[in-house]
């Protein structure tokens, strides 16, 4: 079996495993950040002094059986409407806060869901602390917290932590043993490097023999990567962990000039690479869906892509 680790957080995270999961003769295992302090997320860490879990949820539906009922319900969310103490709550956060607090163990409870939801593969947080994200712009200000971050109009040049954090076990044995670690698609400062940021992963990442992968974006994030190209976003990663990846992947699925223009007015472009050498293989791969009004990666081409890789490497799938 190809053990892989796939590094991440957010939805973006969560749809790169749908795909992935599918492919045959590999043994997954997902990092998952914790930094999350919003919403329905921000509101049970805070109250119960636990872990976010609200990217945890994502991933164990992404990874789940996808007739299991319980992956239908987990997405639930309360209607403030409804209920003005429950409003906004996801009923997965619900549900991992309640096993987290009888067990006493956020681990345990993770691994209990994951086992109702026929969960294909190991979902590992990165930390198992109450952590808070900081962002320092390129002007010098600090931005304190995961949720704030893309709310200022500052170019950032790093996430770090302003207190000691311990990456748990799991995660550190997961990297180091790994065959293939991939840098999922997701938001770059707020998804990816809040892993990368934690100095024990750091460490293991830059130890590991592993293959690194980055499929990089599609499109550039408001307020994490405004003007990005390509070579900006690796560049980005690089700059918190003294690593070389063996493949990246650039995304070439033509967008309809319509839903272009209409991301643009947003402040959103598409991604492309403008060099022409890189110490890095770059790979071009078709990712997107075609034929809907949003910009979306597509998990069955993310199946193909990541196939094609594998061979690349010399794997047989």
């Amino acid at each position: 079996m190809i053990k892989v680790v796939i590094l991440g957080g957010g939805t973006g995270q969560s749809v790169i495993l749908r795909g992935i999961k599918q492919v045959e003769g590999i043994e997954l295992a997902t990092i998952v950040t914790v930094a999350d302090d919003g919403g329905s997320t921000g509101r049970l860490r805070d109250e119960f002094s636990m872990p976010a879990m609200g990217d945890i949820r994502n991933v164990m539906v992404s990874l789940s059986d996808e007739q299991s009922l319980m992956s239908s319900i987990m997405d639930y969310r309360f209607n403030v409407v409804d209920s003005e103490s429950l409003g906004g709550h996801s009923l997965g956060n619900l549900i991992l806060t309640a096993l987290t607090q009888t067990t006493g163990s956020f681990m345990e409870a993770i691994g209990s869901v994951s086992k109702i939801m026929k969960v294909k593969g190991r979902i590992i947080p990165s930390s198992l602390q109450l952590l808070t994200l900081l962002a320092r712009m390129e002007d010098g200000t600090i931005v304190r917290g995961e949720s704030n971050i893309p709310l200022f109009k500052n170019a950032i040049t790093e996430v770090f932590y302003d207190e000691p954090v311990r990456a748990t076990e799991e995660s550190i044995d997961a990297i180091v043993n790994a065959d293939v670690i991939l840098f999922g698609i997701g938001s770059l400062f707020t998804s990816i490097l809040p892993n990368v940021a934690i100095p024990d992963i750091r460490r293991a990442l830059e130890f590991t023999k592993a293959k690194k992968v980055y499929y990089c974006n599609a499109m550039t994030q408001p307020g994490e990567t405004d003007g990005y190209n390509g070579e900006d976003h690796v560049d980005a990663i690089l700059r918190h962990c003294n690593i070389k990846f063996d493949f990246v992947v650039e995304n070439i699925t033509k967008t309809d000039e319509n839903l272009a223009k209409r991301y643009l007015e947003t402040g959103s472009k598409g991604v492309h690479f403008e060099k022409t050498e890189h110490e890095y293989r770059l790979v071009k791969h078709d990712l997107l869906k075609t034929g809907v009004d949003q910009i979306r990666h597509d998990s069955v081409k993310v199946k193909a892509s990541f196939e094609a890789l594998l061979k690349e490497m010399g794997y047989v799938v």
